[in-house]
Protein backbone atom coordinates (compact mmCIF):
# COMPACT_ATOMS: atom_id res chain seq x y z
CA UNK A 1 0.00 0.00 0.00
CA UNK A 2 1.48 3.41 -1.12
CA UNK A 3 0.76 6.85 1.26
CA UNK A 4 0.67 9.91 0.11
CA UNK A 5 3.96 10.69 3.01
CA UNK A 6 7.49 12.11 2.53
CA UNK A 7 10.10 9.88 4.84
CA UNK A 8 13.62 11.27 5.24
CA UNK A 9 16.26 8.50 6.78
CA UNK A 10 18.44 10.21 9.68
CA UNK A 11 21.55 9.14 9.62
CA UNK A 12 23.54 8.92 12.91
CA UNK A 13 27.21 8.59 14.09
CA UNK A 14 27.80 7.55 17.53
CA UNK A 15 25.55 9.92 19.58
CA UNK A 16 25.38 12.56 16.48
CA UNK A 17 23.16 13.30 13.68
CA UNK A 18 24.56 13.79 10.13
CA UNK A 19 23.59 17.49 9.56
CA UNK A 20 22.25 16.63 5.76
CA UNK A 21 19.43 14.62 7.38
CA UNK A 22 18.27 17.78 8.81
CA UNK A 23 18.53 19.91 5.86
CA UNK A 24 16.28 16.99 3.97
CA UNK A 25 13.94 16.97 6.81
CA UNK A 26 13.68 20.88 6.10
CA UNK A 27 13.37 20.67 2.46
CA UNK A 28 10.69 18.05 3.02
CA UNK A 29 8.68 20.18 4.22
CA UNK A 30 9.00 23.10 1.70
CA UNK A 31 8.27 21.21 -0.93
CA UNK A 32 5.34 18.89 1.00
CA UNK A 33 2.22 20.50 -0.21
CA UNK A 34 0.11 18.43 1.99
CA UNK A 35 2.61 15.61 2.29
CA UNK A 36 3.19 14.25 5.41
CA UNK A 37 6.57 14.74 6.47
CA UNK A 38 8.28 11.53 8.34
CA UNK A 39 11.46 11.46 9.70
CA UNK A 40 12.69 7.75 10.35
CA UNK A 41 15.61 7.18 13.03
CA UNK A 42 17.45 3.51 13.51
CA UNK A 43 19.34 4.06 16.77
CA UNK A 44 20.21 2.51 19.91
CA UNK A 45 18.32 3.01 23.12
CA UNK A 46 20.81 5.42 24.53
CA UNK A 47 20.87 7.92 21.30
CA UNK A 48 17.39 9.17 22.02
CA UNK A 49 18.09 11.33 19.00
CA UNK A 50 14.20 12.60 18.41
CA UNK A 51 15.02 15.23 20.65
CA UNK A 52 16.97 16.86 18.58
CA UNK A 53 15.22 15.74 15.13
CA UNK A 54 11.37 17.08 16.50
CA UNK A 55 13.12 20.28 16.91
CA UNK A 56 13.60 20.64 12.93
CA UNK A 57 9.73 19.72 12.90
CA UNK A 58 8.43 16.57 10.77
CA UNK A 59 5.45 15.66 11.40
CA UNK A 60 5.86 12.43 12.69
CA UNK A 61 9.29 10.75 13.49
CA UNK A 62 9.38 6.22 13.88
CA UNK A 63 12.20 5.20 15.35
CA UNK A 64 13.60 2.04 14.69
CA UNK A 65 14.98 1.10 18.26
CA UNK A 66 18.03 -1.58 18.54
CA UNK A 67 21.35 -1.82 20.13
CA UNK A 68 22.62 -3.73 17.25
CA UNK A 69 22.68 -0.71 15.35
CA UNK A 70 25.51 0.45 17.28
CA UNK A 71 27.88 -2.29 15.15
CA UNK A 72 25.47 -2.83 12.16
CA UNK A 73 26.48 -3.27 8.42
CA UNK A 74 25.18 -1.53 5.88
CA UNK A 75 23.08 -4.54 4.62
CA UNK A 76 21.52 -5.16 8.09
CA UNK A 77 20.42 -1.52 8.30
CA UNK A 78 19.16 -1.70 4.89
CA UNK A 79 16.84 -5.10 6.09
CA UNK A 80 15.71 -2.82 9.00
CA UNK A 81 14.62 -0.18 6.89
CA UNK A 82 12.79 -2.57 4.26
CA UNK A 83 10.54 -3.67 6.98
CA UNK A 84 9.20 -0.73 7.79
CA UNK A 85 9.26 0.74 4.83
CA UNK A 86 7.44 -2.54 2.99
CA UNK A 87 4.59 -2.70 4.71
CA UNK A 88 3.22 1.07 3.72
CA UNK A 89 5.18 2.73 1.39
CA UNK A 90 6.01 6.26 1.49
CA UNK A 91 5.52 8.26 -1.72
CA UNK A 92 9.22 9.37 -1.65
CA UNK A 93 12.40 8.69 0.28
CA UNK A 94 14.75 10.95 0.97
CA UNK A 95 18.77 10.17 1.72
CA UNK A 96 21.85 11.89 2.52
CA UNK A 97 24.33 11.05 -0.12
CA UNK A 98 27.25 11.00 2.68
CA UNK A 99 29.04 7.28 2.87
CA UNK A 100 26.70 5.42 4.91
CA UNK A 101 23.62 7.02 2.54
CA UNK A 102 25.02 6.27 -0.75
CA UNK A 103 24.98 2.54 0.21
CA UNK A 104 22.55 2.31 1.94
CA UNK A 105 20.04 3.68 -0.13
CA UNK A 106 21.02 1.45 -3.53
CA UNK A 107 20.32 -1.93 -0.93
CA UNK A 108 17.03 -0.78 0.26
CA UNK A 109 16.32 0.03 -3.22
CA UNK A 110 16.82 -3.07 -4.72
CA UNK A 111 14.65 -5.06 -2.09
CA UNK A 112 11.84 -2.55 -2.49
CA UNK A 113 11.62 -2.98 -6.50
CA UNK A 114 11.95 0.49 -7.42
CA UNK A 115 14.15 3.15 -8.72
CA UNK A 116 17.01 5.87 -7.11
CA UNK A 117 18.57 9.07 -8.19
CA UNK A 118 22.12 9.62 -6.63
CA UNK A 119 23.82 12.80 -5.54
CA UNK A 120 20.86 15.21 -6.26
CA UNK A 121 21.46 18.97 -6.61
CA UNK A 122 17.66 19.85 -6.24
CA UNK A 123 14.24 17.88 -5.82
CA UNK A 124 10.80 19.46 -6.34
CA UNK A 125 7.17 18.34 -6.85
CA UNK A 126 5.57 18.78 -10.55
CA UNK A 127 2.28 16.79 -11.40
CA UNK A 128 2.46 14.79 -8.34
CA UNK A 129 5.81 13.32 -9.47
CA UNK A 130 8.94 13.87 -7.35
CA UNK A 131 11.32 15.57 -9.83
CA UNK A 132 15.19 14.68 -9.05
CA UNK A 133 17.41 17.04 -10.83
CA UNK A 134 20.95 16.13 -10.87
CA UNK A 135 23.83 16.54 -13.88
CA UNK A 136 25.22 14.95 -16.00
CA UNK A 137 27.17 14.67 -19.48
CA UNK A 138 30.10 15.46 -17.34
CA UNK A 139 28.67 18.01 -15.63
CA UNK A 140 27.67 20.43 -18.40
CA UNK A 141 24.21 19.69 -18.41
CA UNK A 142 21.13 19.46 -15.67
CA UNK A 143 18.57 16.78 -16.14
CA UNK A 144 15.67 16.02 -14.56
CA UNK A 145 14.20 12.85 -13.84
CA UNK A 146 11.02 10.89 -12.46
CA UNK A 147 10.05 7.74 -11.46
CA UNK A 148 6.44 7.63 -12.58
CA UNK A 149 5.45 3.95 -11.87
CA UNK A 150 7.42 2.72 -8.60
CA UNK A 151 7.33 3.77 -5.10
CA UNK A 152 8.64 5.48 -2.83
CA UNK A 153 10.86 7.53 -5.10
CA UNK A 154 13.68 7.70 -3.93
CA UNK A 155 16.92 10.12 -3.90
CA UNK A 156 20.13 10.75 -2.49
CA UNK A 157 21.15 14.35 -1.93
CA UNK A 158 24.41 15.53 -1.67
CA UNK A 159 25.50 17.37 1.92
CA UNK A 160 24.68 21.37 2.39
CA UNK A 161 22.54 21.66 -1.01
CA UNK A 162 19.98 22.75 1.49
CA UNK A 163 19.83 24.51 4.82
CA UNK A 164 18.45 22.76 8.19
CA UNK A 165 16.06 25.00 9.99
CA UNK A 166 14.06 24.54 12.97
CA UNK A 167 10.41 24.33 12.94
CA UNK A 168 7.77 26.39 14.07
CA UNK A 169 4.69 24.24 13.50
CA UNK A 170 3.10 22.04 15.86
CA UNK A 171 3.68 18.88 18.07
CA UNK A 172 5.65 15.71 16.30
CA UNK A 173 4.50 12.62 16.71
CA UNK A 174 6.57 9.93 17.68
CA UNK A 175 5.87 6.13 16.80
CA UNK A 176 8.08 3.43 17.49
CA UNK A 177 8.18 1.01 14.61
CA UNK A 178 8.19 -2.60 15.00
CA UNK A 179 10.38 -4.57 13.26
CA UNK A 180 13.40 -8.04 13.63
CA UNK A 181 17.27 -7.08 13.53
CA UNK A 182 18.16 -9.57 11.40
CA UNK A 183 22.10 -10.18 11.62
CA UNK A 184 24.43 -11.37 8.68
CA UNK A 185 25.70 -14.27 8.58
CA UNK A 186 29.84 -14.16 9.04
CA UNK A 187 29.59 -10.27 8.91
CA UNK A 188 32.14 -8.33 11.08
CA UNK A 189 32.61 -4.97 11.84
CA UNK A 190 36.27 -4.25 11.91
CA UNK A 191 35.91 -0.43 12.38
CA UNK A 192 33.61 1.83 13.84
CA UNK A 193 35.58 5.65 13.15
CA UNK A 194 33.87 7.48 10.25
CA UNK A 195 35.73 8.20 7.27
CA UNK A 196 36.31 11.78 6.60
CA UNK A 197 38.20 13.76 3.50
CA UNK A 198 39.52 17.02 2.43
CA UNK A 199 36.17 17.64 1.13
CA UNK A 200 33.64 16.45 3.84
CA UNK A 201 35.75 19.47 6.23
CA UNK A 202 35.39 21.72 3.02
CA UNK A 203 31.80 21.15 3.12
CA UNK A 204 31.93 22.30 7.49
CA UNK A 205 34.69 25.22 7.13
CA UNK A 206 33.26 28.66 7.95
CA UNK A 207 36.15 30.52 5.57
CA UNK A 208 36.52 29.25 2.56
CA UNK A 209 39.47 31.05 -0.08
CA UNK A 210 38.57 29.55 -3.44
CA UNK A 211 41.24 30.08 -6.30
CA UNK A 212 40.28 29.23 -9.91
CA UNK A 213 41.82 29.76 -13.53
CA UNK A 214 42.29 33.40 -13.69
CA UNK A 215 44.35 33.08 -10.05
CA UNK A 216 46.64 30.31 -10.10
CA UNK A 217 50.33 30.79 -9.87
CA UNK A 218 52.65 30.00 -6.69
CA UNK A 219 52.64 33.30 -5.48
CA UNK A 220 48.58 33.55 -5.26
CA UNK A 221 49.07 30.04 -3.80
CA UNK A 222 51.02 31.16 -1.25
CA UNK A 223 48.94 34.10 -0.21
CA UNK A 224 45.52 32.15 -0.61
CA UNK A 225 47.08 29.81 2.02
CA UNK A 226 48.30 32.76 4.36
CA UNK A 227 44.55 34.29 4.43
CA UNK A 228 43.03 31.31 4.83
CA UNK A 229 45.48 30.66 7.63
CA UNK A 230 44.88 34.33 9.04
CA UNK A 231 41.04 33.71 9.24
CA UNK A 232 41.08 30.35 10.28
CA UNK A 233 39.73 28.82 6.81
CA UNK A 234 40.62 26.33 4.48
CA UNK A 235 41.39 26.77 0.81
CA UNK A 236 39.73 25.47 -1.95
CA UNK A 237 39.26 25.52 -5.87
CA UNK A 238 37.32 25.36 -9.01
CA UNK A 239 37.23 22.12 -11.32
CA UNK A 240 40.26 23.29 -13.54
CA UNK A 241 42.74 23.22 -10.54
CA UNK A 242 42.50 19.72 -9.69
CA UNK A 243 44.13 19.01 -12.97
CA UNK A 244 47.44 20.79 -11.01
CA UNK A 245 50.50 19.10 -8.92
CA UNK A 246 49.40 21.56 -5.65
CA UNK A 247 45.36 20.53 -5.87
CA UNK A 248 43.56 17.34 -5.80
CA UNK A 249 39.25 16.08 -6.12
CA UNK A 250 39.73 16.57 -2.37
CA UNK A 251 39.93 20.46 -2.71
CA UNK A 252 37.59 20.64 -4.94
CA UNK A 253 34.20 22.87 -4.72
CA UNK A 254 30.89 22.30 -6.93
CA UNK A 255 29.40 19.03 -8.85
CA UNK A 256 31.83 16.45 -8.15
CA UNK A 257 33.42 18.45 -5.26
CA UNK A 258 32.50 19.89 -2.20
CA UNK A 259 28.66 22.24 -1.57
CA UNK A 260 29.72 24.88 1.00
CA UNK A 261 27.73 26.29 3.82
CA UNK A 262 30.43 28.87 4.94
CA UNK A 263 29.96 32.12 6.88
CA UNK A 264 32.55 33.16 4.69
CA UNK A 265 33.35 32.59 0.90
CA UNK A 266 36.42 34.32 -1.32
CA UNK A 267 36.10 33.75 -4.53
CA UNK A 268 39.30 34.27 -6.61
CA UNK A 269 39.96 34.33 -10.30
CA UNK A 270 36.56 32.53 -10.83
CA UNK A 271 34.60 33.15 -14.00
CA UNK A 272 31.28 31.69 -12.16
CA UNK A 273 30.53 28.39 -14.34
CA UNK A 274 27.48 26.28 -13.01
CA UNK A 275 29.36 23.17 -12.41
CA UNK A 276 30.86 25.98 -9.42
CA UNK A 277 28.30 27.97 -8.47
CA UNK A 278 25.74 25.12 -7.50
CA UNK A 279 28.29 24.36 -4.73
CA UNK A 280 28.25 27.95 -3.29
CA UNK A 281 24.39 28.85 -3.13
CA UNK A 282 24.28 28.28 0.22
CA UNK A 283 27.45 29.98 1.62
CA UNK A 284 26.34 33.03 3.77
CA UNK A 285 28.46 35.77 2.69
CA UNK A 286 30.61 35.78 -0.98
CA UNK A 287 33.07 38.01 -2.13
CA UNK A 288 34.24 37.73 -5.81
CA UNK A 289 37.64 39.25 -7.30
CA UNK A 290 37.89 39.06 -11.28
CA UNK A 291 39.48 41.19 -13.97
CA UNK A 292 36.40 40.70 -15.71
CA UNK A 293 33.67 43.29 -14.69
CA UNK A 294 31.04 40.91 -16.82
CA UNK A 295 32.21 37.48 -15.21
CA UNK A 296 28.80 35.35 -14.27
CA UNK A 297 30.72 34.96 -10.58
CA UNK A 298 29.51 38.59 -9.75
CA UNK A 299 26.11 37.50 -10.03
CA UNK A 300 26.40 35.02 -6.91
CA UNK A 301 28.30 37.62 -4.74
CA UNK A 302 27.40 40.03 -2.18
CA UNK A 303 30.50 41.98 -3.01
CA UNK A 304 32.46 42.32 -5.82
CA UNK A 305 35.96 43.81 -6.89
CA UNK A 306 37.30 44.21 -10.33
CA UNK A 307 40.73 44.04 -10.05
CA UNK A 308 44.04 41.69 -9.92
CA UNK A 309 43.60 39.01 -7.29
CA UNK A 310 47.38 40.08 -6.32
CA UNK A 311 46.74 43.38 -5.43
CA UNK A 312 43.66 42.19 -3.73
CA UNK A 313 45.21 39.30 -1.68
CA UNK A 314 48.14 41.69 -0.31
CA UNK A 315 45.50 44.78 0.31
CA UNK A 316 43.51 42.03 2.12
CA UNK A 317 46.57 40.72 4.55
CA UNK A 318 47.63 43.88 5.64
CA UNK A 319 43.96 44.34 7.35
CA UNK A 320 44.11 40.98 8.37
CA UNK A 321 45.95 40.74 11.70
Amino acid sequence: MDNNEIWVYVETTGSKIEPTSLQLITKAKAIADGRKVVAVVPETSSINAETTVKEYGPDQIKTLVDDHFAHATDEEIADALFQVTDKNRPDSLLFPATILGRSIAPRLQAKLGTGLTGDCLDIYYQDGLLVQVKPTYGDNVMCDIVCPDRRPQMVTVRPNTFRAEKGTGGATEIVQSKFTFHKEANSEVVATDPIINSSSKLDDAKVVIALGRGAYSDKNIKLAQDLAAKLGGMVGVSRPLTDEPEFSHDDQIGIGGASLSADLLINLGISGAVQYTVGIKNAKKIVSVNIDKDAPIFDESDFAYVGDVTDFLNALLKQVR
